[in-house]
């Protein structure tokens, strides 16, 4: 089925389309915020198993992926390559404010709070605001 054109599966939320069931539920996901993969070392919550496989690298002391440029090293590949795109030119996200680039969009997603002065992530106990986690 996932070589076929057909895309039985459909979204009923974004109509988007999947050929296989196991990755429209992935999609569900998405939409509903839900993160059943949990780390067992500090309870952080994923949707994708994947991505807890690779978060579970930041617990360990190993870092085997490393920068040729910096030697900077990460425990997983995903993170290397994101690092990677800050040695090249290709930036091709601009804050309109004040003109800063970023290569990853989720960097000047995060930037942008700064302009704004929004503290998404909040302490539970002392309700002290900050940027990121």
């Amino acid at each position: 089925m996932a070589h076929a054109k057909e895309k039985p599966h459909v979204c009923d939320i974004c109509n988007r389309a999947f050929s296989l069931k196991g990755d429209f539920k992935k999609h569900l996901l998405a939409h509903t915020g839900e993160k059943p993969h949990v780390c067992e070392t500090c309870n952080r919550g994923f949707a994708e198993k994947g991505t807890l496989r690779d978060h579970m690298g930041t617990h360990l002391k190993e870092k085997p992926h490393v920068c040729e440029i910096c030697n900077k090293a990460y425990a997983c590949m995903k993170s290397l390559k994101r690092h990677v795109l800050t040695h090249t030119v290709e930036q091709p996200h601009v804050c309109e404010i004040c003109n800063k680039v970023f290569s990853p969009f989720g960097n000047l997603k995060r930037h942008l709070l700064i302009h704004t002065n929004e503290k998404p992530y909040v302490c539970e106990l002392c309700n002290k605001g900050k940027y990121v986690l």
